[in-house]
């Protein structure tokens, strides 16, 4: 049975803060505490890189992602606000560049379904309806009707049904009250989620606080923090076994544990 590491925010290339080496030790220690790798799902939501204008971030990246998949991880991702741009700033030109860099294909399209194991994985764009000229100053992010219906689709593919769990994830937050924070089409996923009720797990990043919820009857929603600390926000490293009570996922600090 698989088991899932979140992450999120990872801001490489920001130059306040060494994130780089912290990513690194991460990755090193993932690799050296999670085995067999084969039994281990890593899910990262989005901010992988700060700045995308500066491109050689995302060759960073996907250096270290690289490592991880060479290890055996299975390895999914999904853009954040500031894989696009600055953060404020997103442009159409890098939705293309993301997806060939991390996905290897330019012409993939959300949501983007992976079956690993028995659980479905679910990604979606939260940046998908915010590159427009008049959404260039706050950073909410918003889904889009598209998506959501295609999502409609997915989670009554009898494909997805057949699986043991199912995870939906992104970048924005779902439901923070956080002026111009929260996912502008929050209430439209969260019904999309609920007509379905099959949705195991909820995993999304942006406001690096690293919070549980329970919401639209999913009782895993995770916020994954900033997992390399960015401005020294909380950093949560979350192990979850979707197939044991929800007291058996674990909040580890591979940062500074002993392996």
């Amino acid at each position: 049975m698989k088991k899932i590491i979140h992450l999120s925010d990872l801001h490489l290339g920001y130059v306040k803060q060494d994130l780089v080496s912290r990513f690194n030790v991460i990755v090193n220690n993932i690799i050296a505490k999670c085995m067999p790798a084969s039994q281990f799902v890593v899910v990262i939501t989005g901010d992988i890189v700060n700045d995308a204008t500066q491109t050689e971030n995302y060759e960073l990246a996907a250096k270290y992602l690289n490592k991880l998949e060479a290890a055996g991880f299975s390895v999914l991702v999904v853009p954040g606000n500031h894989d696009y741009g600055t953060g404020s700033l997103g442009y159409k030109k890098f939705v293309p560049i993301f997806k060939e860099c991390f996905y290897g294909d330019p012409q993939i399209v959300y949501p983007k379904l992976d079956v690993i194991g028995t659980i479905a994985f679910i990604g979606l764009d939260s940046m998908a309806e915010e590159l427009h000229w008049y959404d260039r100053l706050f950073a909410e992010g918003e889904i889009g009707n598209i998506q959501l219906t295609q999502l409609d689709k997915l989670l009554g593919n009898p494909e997805v049904k057949e699986c043991q769990k199912r995870v939906v994830y992104f970048h924005h937050h779902p439901f923070d009250p956080l002026p111009f924070h929260e996912l502008k089409d929050s209430e439209n996923l969260g019904n999309t989620l609920k007509k379905h009720g099959n949705v195991d797990a909820l995993l999304y990043g942006h406001n690096h606080e690293g919070r549980k919820h329970e919401v639209w009857g999913i009782i895993r929603c995770y916020d994954a923090g900033s997992s390399t600390r960015k401005k020294d926000m909380p950093s949560v490293h979350r192990i979850i076994d979707l197939f044991q009570n929800i007291d058996a996922d674990v909040d580890e600090d591979f940062e500074f544990m002993t392996v």
